[in-house]
């Protein structure tokens, strides 16, 4: 009580003033509470004075929206006592449950995170890693066009099976113990969690890679959505793939195995890793030179005489479809699983299209969620061996051979817009663009897409904040009718996108480009349509809400 009172008589004396004079609530006066800005909680106050809502979650929310929740990732990762020590301020609320406040200075806190995960780095690159790439978070897909080493998970020491037996018999014993209480005492129900979290524990072993793998492999070093260290090893860039190797020729382990001239007899060098900052790609290396090995044959004849076999083997393929579907589906699952830093003889592929911009939460999105795990289902399926990975697909049942096929193309589709050279300049060109998005819409409506089930809601962050007040009024007026829109067109943007998210919430509204063509008629159908006030703002609920603002505020009582 003594801090909340202390805590209003901080506030700024300009809003004291106000609500002395009964021109604010004191609802209104402890959600000012928030920030011991004063010159800000003045500019919030002008701006809900003169706004159509002026409830106290509003005020918290203008005043916390360049902040960090204590529940981000960055504040866990690094912890909200070292960013208090580095001088960060963090704002809390007396008068609300907060769950642990909002960090105010975001940069100090990205610096802070920022510098941790380098220190990591640093510590991953005595393992050996020809490159490290760190960033706080990396967008989807930039693992795409990357081969993927393949480790040898480090089995269980004597040591650490007994303490598994030891803790699964502690288990077992205390679930015997409370099989039939009606309630299990706090003690056993943490000591329960207790174990339970270091089983789970012993579920993720290390991980060993080949040396000679790691000489040519990165390692791309991030947080987790839970705020702990992510790192994931084993990434090999097309440049880095070791060179083919003819018959005669000294083999790209044999290099390596050499080291350099000053190394200790028996010692294996370890490469000193080039670290990134910010998730940008290290600088590519100098090609080596290749030997110049005379042929059995001279390079022209081969060429020739290959060229006629490719035409053969062309029209044998050709009356052999399941010789044919499984070539594709080979080339198909090397591309898109990683498997092959070697050439094909089939010239078909899949490139995976890398979304140069994007939204932030695209990787934590239902599709992104969905692929990832059927990617991984089916990675754990297929044989690592490329002869093996052949007579895998070959015996591969009908139905299955199709949902592989399915999968691999899934990865080529490319339905962005991009700006065109409107004058003819190289490069992608309107109507290519154009003839993209068509059959874009057409693959959709095959596979009769709704991107409604698909997740994306309109937002303040997805949309409404990012297009003008025409554009928010016309969404309203297409979901909700003329009626909805007359609700809010008074109102300034910000509030206007928030109030408008709220109207929105639950309608299926999408953007033009959203929608398939047989859906640009939304607009028509629900434009003019008359609604009824929503129930905030009918007179039942007025009557209602000023019965309750004579009710004293829980909080209110301990304030006043």
């Amino acid at each position: 009580m003594v801090k909340q009172r202390l805590r209003l008589a901080s506030v700024s004396p300009a809003l004291l003033d106000v609500y002395a004079e009964d021109r604010m609530s004191l609802e209104q006066l402890m959600a000012f509470t928030v920030s011991a800005d004063h010159e800000r909680q003045e500019q919030v106050w002008q701006a809900a004075s003169s706004a159509w809502s002026q409830q106290p979650y509003r005020i918290r929310e203008a005043l916390t929206e360049t902040t960090v929740r204590a529940s981000d990732r960055r504040t866990i990762f690094v912890g909200r006592e070292t960013y208090e020590a580095a001088g960060g301020v963090v704002l809390r609320d007396l008068f609300e449950q907060d769950h642990g406040g909002w960090l105010q200075d975001v940069a100090l806190l990205d610096r802070l995170a920022t510098e941790k995960l380098k220190a990591e780095a640093q510590t991953i690159a005595a393992e050996g890693w020809k490159w490290i790439a760190v960033a706080i978070d990396f967008p989807y897909g930039h693992t795409h066009g990357l081969r993927a080493i393949e480790g040898v998970v480090a089995d269980l020491t004597p040591q650490e099976q007994a303490a598994i037996e030891a803790l699964d018999t502690e288990y077992n014993k205390l679930e015997a113990e409370y099989e039939g209480a009606d309630e299990m005492p706090e003690a056993a129900d943490r000591r329960f969690g207790e174990i339970s979290t270091a089983l789970a524990a012993f579920e993720t072993r290390p991980v060993h890679y080949d040396p000679a793998d790691i000489a040519r492999a990165g390692v791309f070093v991030s947080i987790a959505g839970d705020g702990t260290l992510l790192i994931d090893r084993g990434y090999v860039r097309p440049e880095d793939e070791a060179p083919v190797v003819e018959p005669g020729q000294e083999g790209d382990e044999a290099c390596i195995a050499a080291g350099p001239t000053d190394a200790e007899p028996g010692v294996p060098a370890v490469q000193r890793a080039v670290i990134t900052i910010g998730g940008g790609q290290s600088p590519k290396p100098e090609e080596d030179e290749e030997d110049d090995t005379v042929k059995p044959l001279p390079d022209r004849l081969v060429s020739e005489l290959t060229a006629y076999r490719t035409l053969a083997l062309r029209d044998a393929v050709a009356s052999n479809p399941h010789a044919a579907m499984t070539a594709l589906l080979h080339k198909l699952c090397l591309d898109t699983f990683g498997h092959g830093g070697a050439g094909s003889c089939l010239e078909a592929s899949v490139r995976p299209v890398v979304f140069a911009l994007q939204p932030t939460d695209l990787k934590d999105s239902l599709p992104a969620k969905a692929i990832s795990e059927r990617h991984e289902n089916w990675k754990a399926d297929l044989p690592k061996d490329d002869t093996a990975l052949w007579h895998w697909l070959a015996a591969l049942d009908e139905t299955s051979r199709g949902a592989l096929l399915a999968h691999c193309v899934s990865f080529g589709v490319n339905a962005l817009y991009e700006k065109a050279d409107r004058h003819g300049g190289p490069g992608l060109s309107v109507h290519g663009v154009e003839c993209r998005l068509a059959q874009a819409d057409r693959l959709a409506r095959t596979v009769g897409l709704d991107m409604v089930e698909a997740g994306w809601r309109p937002t303040v962050d997805s949309y409404l904040s990012r297009v003008t007040k025409p554009r928010i009024l016309e969404a309203v007026r297409e979901a909700k009718g003329e009626h909805a829109v007359r609700l809010i067109d008074h109102l300034k943007k910000g509030d206007m996108a928030k109030e408008a998210e709220r109207l929105l919430q639950g309608t299926g509204w999408l953007p033009e480009p959203l929608r398939l063509a047989e859906d640009q008629s939304l607009s028509d159908a629900r434009t003019g349509e008359a609604e009824a006030l929503p129930d905030f703002l009918s007179e039942a609920d007025d009557e209602t809400s000023a019965e309750a603002a004579d009710e004293p505020h829980p909080s209110a009582i301990a304030a006043e």
